[in-house]
């Protein structure tokens, strides 16, 4: 058994806060949206995690997620409800990528996609404060990663997924325990049918942002980037960007870093990068608005980061520009190239989401916004195994005569 699943969890959580107008919000207590309609953040004492926990400590543990422990927001090992949450490494793609680029590898990951990371520890809280229903609309992984964690740990699940979803997802997410329902519509609609029933109390709404422990899940991706890459941080993260709740999460879980004293001020310029048939944080970004409108009759082959309108859209763009980032837009044919490119001359199958990273960082470099000698980290949220491929059709027939040197 894991080392850091059975021993004790000190926590340090004091409080939540709503993370426009910084209302403070008490811990221990079922919350959505704050109460101007915002994602609620969760704080930790860190002066008193500085002086009891030193960063020596954490390095010394088994790498996995829960080495964390003291910055997530579990408070009992009762309540961890995990399916082996690896720390997930960075594959170098000289080939299709460059010298100094890394592809961290989410698919390795429970369910296959970073969606576990949040759900692990939003699943982990509701089962802490006694959550018997939970529904989410999904793009496919969050709602195969919810499935999964839900049903270990006895919670009744409803997803809801646009009709088009792919059916690898609808399958998983029904295989893993879950009632899961075709919305004819995308993303937001689905959310529209969530939110409907959490108002009459049916279920508690599980939509990306509108509860507070899934933003410090994935933060853990930031927490891993740092231990990494010895304490310090790459130059530049492309990161596919729907929800964003990943991109916003590494930045929190840099500021907790810095004022533990475990890194320095230097950060990486953030990229969030999205399709060109769904940009609605592009377009915000290089219009200089602080929120982003919703973005009409999305469409892309990268459903993952299918989100017409994001609740933490100001997080995110406040993210970026702070970085001195950037939001790109790549298209279709760009983001299948890349995808074929990794596979066929760097061995790494990867998804249309992490293609989208490949297709923008080769972008950027064109561009001037990156340099070849940068150290920069693309993310991989997916295995590549849960898309579709081209078909391989060539035979031999054993009783004929092979030319093998033909071959």
């Amino acid at each position: 058994m894991n080392d850091n699943l059975t021993t004790d969890r000190a926590s340090f959580v004091t409080h939540l806060e709503c993370s426009m107008t910084g209302e403070r919000y008490e811990a221990d207590t079922l919350h959505g949206l704050s109460r101007v309609g915002r994602p609620l953040l969760v704080r930790y004492d860190l002066d008193m995690l500085r002086a009891m926990i030193p960063r020596a400590m954490i390095a010394a543990r088994p790498t996995d997620l829960w080495r964390w422990r003291e910055l997530l927001p579990v408070r009992a090992t009762r309540d961890v409800v995990s399916l082996g949450e690896i720390e997930t490494p960075l594959v170098p793609i000289p080939r299709s990528g460059g010298p100094n680029v890394l592809v961290k590898d989410e698919g390795r990951l429970p369910t296959g996609s970073f969606k576990a990371r949040g759900l692990v520890m939003a699943v982990s809280m509701a089962k802490a404060l006694g959550v018997k229903k939970i529904a989410m609309p999904t793009n496919g992984n969050a709602g195969a990663a919810l499935a999964a964690y839900a049903t270990r740990c006895g919670i009744e699940t409803i997803v809801f997924c646009p009709d088009d979803t792919p059916e690898i997802n609808v399958r998983e997410i029904a295989q893993q325990g879950a009632r899961v329902y075709r919305v004819n519509g995308l993303i937001d609609d689905c959310g529209a049918i969530v939110g409907k029933g959490a108002a009459e109390g049916l279920w508690l709404d599980f939509s990306t942002l509108k509860e507070p422990y899934r933003i410090e899940g994935k933060k853990t991706m930031g927490l891993e980037l740092a231990a990494q890459f010895g304490w310090k941080l790459p130059d530049a993260i492309f990161y596919p960007t729907g929800g964003g709740t990943g991109l916003i999460g590494m930045w929190k879980a840099f500021d907790e870093l810095e004022k533990l004293g475990w890194i320095g001020s230097q950060r990486p310029r953030m990229f969030a990068v999205q399709a060109s048939g769904c940009a609605p944080i592009v377009r915000a970004f290089e219009a200089g608005e602080e929120h982003a409108e919703r973005w009409e009759d999305a469409a892309t082959v990268a459903a993952g980061i299918r989100v017409p309108k994001a609740v933490g859209d100001f997080l995110i763009l406040r993210a970026v520009r702070e970085s001195g980032g950037q939001a790109v837009a790549v298209g279709d044919p760009a983001i299948l190239k890349a995808v074929d490119d990794a596979a066929r001359k760097d061995g790494l199958l990867i998804c249309p989401e992490g293609g989208a990273t490949l297709a923008a960082y080769k972008e950027a470099l064109r561009n001037g916004l990156v340099d070849e000698d940068e150290r920069v980290v693309l993310f991989n949220c997916a295995t590549g195994l849960k898309y579709p491929m081209p078909e391989a059709n060539a035979t031999l027939d054993r009783h004929s005569e092979i030319d093998l040197a033909a071959l």
